[in-house]
Parts: C-alpha cells; structure tokens; sequence
C-alpha cells in the first residue's frame, strides 16, 4: 500500500488525548497513513505568537488533507474563529455532517436515523462582512451574502454525494418565504441543479419546519442541503438525534483540501483526566478514509466502533462505561 502523508493537528484541552487514541487505531489498522503535526490553536500562541501559523497552512496544502481536533480560539484575539478562518483560507466549501443511530447511545431514535446534512460552509451569515455597531451601541448590521456559484456548486456537491453512495433524496432547505434575495437565490440555483439529477428524488423544505418535521420523523430525511447558518443549526440538532456531539464528526471539503474533524469542543473542563470520548474524531477519520479512496478500510473502521459499543466494552464514562480514552481506543482497534 502507498504511504500517503496527512497533516494532523492536535488541538486544544482533550484534543492531543483524543488525537492520541485516534492514530492509535488507525496504525493498528495499517492504512498507510504517515503523520505530518501541526500546530493552531491555543498551542500555536503558546509556541509560536500566532493562532494559526504560515507553517500548517503550507503543511495542509501540501497534504491536501488533514486531521484535527478540537482547537480554542481565545476571546478577543485574533480571528473570529479560527475553524472558519480554515474554511476561508482553503476554500472548504462542503461541510458534510452525517447522523447516524448508533446502539447503546442516549437517543431518542434507537434506530431508524440515518441522513447527511451538507452545509454551505464559505458564504452567509458566517462570512462576517460589514461588521458594524454603530458608536451609540443602539444597532448593529452584518451583510449576508449569497452567490448563485456558490449556492451552485453546494447543492451539486449533495447531488453527486447521494448518486455515490446511493442514497434516494436530496431535502432543500431554505427561508426564501422571508428571505426573498439570498434565500431566494440559493433556492432558485437548487431548483435548477436539481434538474439535472431525475434519477435523485427532490423536496424544498422551509428551515423552520425542517426543525420540527426531524424531531417527530427524522427518517423522512436522506440528505439535507442547506446554507451556512441553518445547517450549523441542524446539524447540532440531527447530533442530538443520535446521542450528542460525542458522536459526531464533520468534512470541511474543497478542491484543493480536506479537514476531517470532530465537531465539538476542546473540553478543557475535563483535560487531562483521559476520559474523553474519541468516537467523533474516529469517525471523522472513517470520512477521511474513504476520501482517500479506501471505503472498505473506512467499513472497517465504522463497524469496529459499532461493535464495541454493542458490547459496552470499555466505554468511556460519556456513554455509561468506566473506561478511558485509550482503553476505548483499544478495544475499538481490537475489532478492527
């Protein structure tokens, strides 16, 4: 097998302990990973001035794929986000989130959930233009912009995403009853984009009614589309759906890179203390596995964590067991 060299970037708080547990499975795996580290962060300041140094961006562009864990970006300094700031910098226009039942997990749904929520990840309300309070602290404005390449080329990414891994329904989502120029855009660009895949089923659903209809019958959904700021907010939602965040990892994808991360916190109220569940940024690296064009070791991978979460093997105390981060990673390898 060829080597391939990924960048991987430790993070913040339980980061390096649930990167640690991680790599520890995938070396037992041997998918012919090589590891480059990098630093952003809260570590980045600590060891070189800067939230997000000129050394990892050049060690993600020439990777062309990354794994990363959590990162702090400290109040009142430096970027907004430096997720976001990641997002700009590679143009990872796909964020791609999926939520999957899984057993033995705190869910509502057992079973029977199982959808992908692609997200506009560079436009809209995050991009933060025209960030404005005005000197009285009365108003503020932020412009909310949204281009039909970009709405474009989101929804194509869906569509190609449901004929690759044959699933049967596309959802778009917008707001284009209130929102009638950025919503409406988006909304128009699907509708045309959907036009040209007969073979995928297609439906429009408003944002809010989306909230409601994947509370009271999440398994209507196959893949959910959508701009920024609403597929952030369902894409926490479908977490809940499933167990939580512990649970849930995310792809930042574009043409030139990939970030494969899990998507919540740095936990620094629990750091240290190896009991931090590894199961988002493990199956951030199921994503990675089959973008690098091994599905079948990414099965692997998925199925081992399913495996031992049916057998409650070591379980880290986030889902009812007394295990550590390691040893969960441990048992998880051992079914690999």
């Amino acid at each position: 097998m060829t080597t391939q060299t990924i960048t991987v970037i430790r993070g913040d708080g339980i980061g390096p302990e649930i990167m640690d547990a991680a790599l520890h499975v995938l070396d037992a795996m041997k998918v012919g990973l090589a590891y480059e580290e990098a630093d952003a962060g809260l570590v980045a300041l600590e060891k070189h001035g800067e939230l997000l140094p000129q050394a990892t961006l050049d060690s993600i562009r020439r990777n062309r794929v990354a794994l990363k864990s959590p990162l702090t970006t400290p109040v009142g300094e430096g970027f907004s986000s430096i997720n976001v700031e990641l997002r700009k910098r590679f143009d990872l226009y796909a964020n791609v989130r999926p939520a999957k039942s899984f057993p033995n997990t705190k869910s509502r749904f057992p079973a029977g959930v199982d959808l992908i929520t692609v997200r506009e990840n560079t436009e809209g309300a995050y991009s933060a233009e025209g960030q404005e309070t005005s000197p009285d602290g009365e108003f503020a404005t932020s412009i909310t912009r949204t281009t039909r390449i970009g709405s474009e080329r989101i929804v194509r990414y869906a569509f190609d995403l449901a004929r690759r891994t044959g699933r049967k329904k596309v959802t778009v989502v917008h707001k284009a009853n209130i929102l009638k120029s950025t919503s409406g855009l988006y909304l128009r660009t699907a509708r045309k984009v959907a036009a040209e895949y007969p073979d995928i089923e297609c439906n429009e659903m408003i944002v809010d009614n989306t909230c409601m209809q994947l509370v009271m019958r999440p398994e209507q959904f196959d893949i959910i589309v959508t701009t920024n700021l609403f597929g952030d907010i369902i894409s926490d939602l479908c977490a809940g759906l499933v167990g939580g965040l512990g649970l849930a990892p995310g792809a930042n994808i574009g043409t030139e890179a990939a970030i494969f991360e899990a998507v919540h916190g740095s936990a620094p109220d629990i750091a240290g203390k190896g009991v931090a569940n590894p199961c988002a940024l493990l199956l951030g690296a199921v994503q990675m596995l089959d973008h690098l064009g091994q599905p079948e070791n990414a099965a692997r991978l998925r199925n081992a964590i399913v495996a031992t979460l049916e057998a409650k093997d070591s379980l880290t105390p986030d889902l009812g067991g007394t295990g550590t981060t390691m040893s969960f990673a441990k048992a998880i390898a051992s079914r690999t």
